[in-house]
């Protein structure tokens, strides 16, 4: 009876093994290079980080040069695959594509997914029509009841919004609506997003103005979204992060896209 018992244990010893084996076989890594392309999902709406241009449905932006100077290190052919704020996490479960553009950490999406290491970080600010500009001075002066503040379904703003402005309303739009449009339009008084796409923004939209206020809030650092079972497929992308960033890449990249840590 011991003799069976040893060799059932030894054998679900080896069992356990192989599966490590073979799970280790399947990382996104392996699957990457044996099909010779890299699946990025990207929402080609966060300027200046992907941006689609929709008469050719091509993409440009610092994600775009980011993840195409990873599959050419990769040896591999670059695919975009369109997604968007509120089913990003979704698509990476679903195994829709191996990796998506920048995303703003946070814990709900950590609850289910991977990051990569991060390599920028965002903080928040709000905008309005540069008519408001007497109304709105600072954070305060947008919560309150009188005061409808815009976000996008899906995004981490969509969640700041309500943790901001609790008595102010909330509007929170579908893509591909976005909630600057809302202002644009007149149907929301101002929304809050990235420092980085509030200076796009900007210079886009003449009407439109970054609320001067004392600070940004919600500094948070972005990185790239994975499977969070593949710690194979992990440990590339931050071992290439490193890489690429010891060598200059990210620098030239903020540079080429006016990014700034702020």
């Amino acid at each position: 009876m011991r003799r069976r018992t040893s060799i059932l244990a030894l054998a679900g010893a080896l069992v356990a093994l192989w599966a490590g084996v073979v799970d280790a076989a399947e990382s996104r890594l392996e699957r990457v290079l044996d099909s010779g392309v890299l699946r990025v999902g990207t929402t080609g709406d966060w300027n200046p980080m992907t941006i689609r241009d929709p008469a050719t449905n091509s993409y440009k932006g610092y994600d775009i040069d980011m993840l195409s100077k990873m599959a050419a290190d990769l040896g591999v052919k670059v695919e975009f695959v369109a997604a968007d704020w509120k089913t990003l996490v979704q698509g990476i479960l679903a195994d829709k594509y191996d990796i998506t553009g920048s995303a703003s950490v946070s814990v709900a999406r950590a609850k289910v997914a991977g990051f990569s290491d991060p390599y920028f970080e965002l903080a928040t600010v709000p905008l309005t029509l540069k008519k408001n500009a007497q109304r709105f001075k600072d954070w305060p002066d947008l919560d309150k009841p009188d005061v409808t503040v815009a976000a996008t379904l899906g995004t981490v703003q969509e969640q700041m919004v309500k943790q901001f402005f609790p008595n102010a309303k909330h509007k929170i739009v579908e893509a591909p609506a976005r909630d600057f449009q809302e202002v644009l339009a007149g149907r929301a008084d101002a929304h809050i997003t990235s420092n980085v796409e509030a200076a796009t923004l900007v210079e886009r939209y003449p009407d439109l103005m970054i609320v001067p206020v004392s600070a940004p809030r919600a500094r948070t650092p972005i990185a790239m979204l994975l499977p969070q079972d593949d710690q194979v497929w992990i440990n590339f992308v931050n071992h290439w992060i490193r890489l690429e960033k010891a060598r200059g890449f990210f620098d030239e990249l903020a540079a080429k896209w006016r990014l700034r840590n702020e």
